[in-house]
């Protein structure tokens, strides 16, 4: 058996891990794309840090428990996200100030609050995540917000698109322009908190853009950077997953280093405006 199935063959930690990392590959990278369209893939850093102190509070009330942790990042991601829009729609601090003032105020937050009461290993399984421990309960929460994200983003794809085309357009012919932004960003949370469970509040968002970045160099369409994004993620995952294995690497952060690997490939040899077509162009015919 080869050393690329066997861990995946033989351990079922392995196998859950994978899973894991599939949903969230399949689930993220598409939100990650409309970041990356919408010019908003620093908000993504932003709102993973954002969701540190509620989760920080789900594990105060309940130690390390799945569902208190994960309702409180939720909620403190929405906390966010609508006290930054507030903040730039009624004061003169425009939307991107108002998001890095209050991610800095809920990482620090969110970091004392879990020092008050757990450990430096507890501390570091809520930043960086465990992903070769992820269980049943789990795995039934990736796989659902993956569903819940795929039907939502089939169900609102055109106006999510003009909006990144053009969202005056979409504001003066249609009243979806808030709604969809608002619904956006809560799938931008939801796909954080579920990065959360396996790589932690610091690396989620590593899974969400680098795929998304690197598929800006291999397609030019919308639905060609969703498909290679999403392989980009799920090749990231795999390697990984084995260079943990084989490695004894950190499972989270060796997945990052991985999509970061394939997107500095992607940044110098991708035919879509990477490196080596700006220096070195393709001959061609003159007419």
């Amino acid at each position: 058996m080869t050393p690329l199935i066997e861990p995946f063959a033989q351990f079922a930690f392995m196998q859950r891990a994978l899973l894991g990392c599939l949903a969230i590959s399949l689930s993220a990278t598409p939100v990650g794309v409309f970041l990356l369209l919408r010019r908003m893939s620093l908000t993504g850093d932003a709102m993973a840090h954002a969701i540190l102190p509620g989760a920080a509070v789900g594990y105060l009330v309940a130690g390390l428990n799945l569902g208190a942790m994960t309702i409180g990042g939720v909620v403190a991601g929405l906390i966010v996200a609508l006290l930054t829009g507030a903040v730039a729609r009624f004061t003169a601090l425009r939307e991107d100030a108002a998001l890095a003032a209050f991610y800095l105020i809920s990482l620090a937050l969110g970091v004392l609050l879990v020092s008050l009461k757990g450990s430096n290993v507890d501390l570091m399984h809520v930043l960086f995540g465990t992903v070769l421990a992820l269980d049943n309960a789990a795995l039934t929460l990736l796989c659902a917000i993956t569903t819940v994200t795929l039907v939502t983003l089939a169900l609102v794809f055109r106006p999510l698109v003009l909006e990144c085309a053009d969202p005056r357009f979409l504001a003066s012919v249609s009243r979806w322009s808030g709604p969809v932004h608002f619904i956006f960003l809560g799938l931008v949370v939801l796909n954080l908190v579920a990065g959360f469970q396996a790589l932690g509040t610091l690396m989620s968002v590593g899974i969400m853009i680098l795929p998304a970045a690197a598929a800006r160099f291999w397609a030019t369409s919308i639905g060609g950077m969703l498909v290679v994004a999403a392989l980009v993620a799920v090749l990231s995952s795999v390697a990984g997953l084995l260079a943990s294995y084989h490695a004894g690497l950190p499972s989270g952060p060796a997945i990052i280093l991985a999509a970061g690997s394939l997107y500095l490939l992607s940044l110098v040899f991708g035919p879509a405006g990477g490196l080596a077509t700006r220096f070195w162009p393709r001959a061609h015919l003159d007419a």
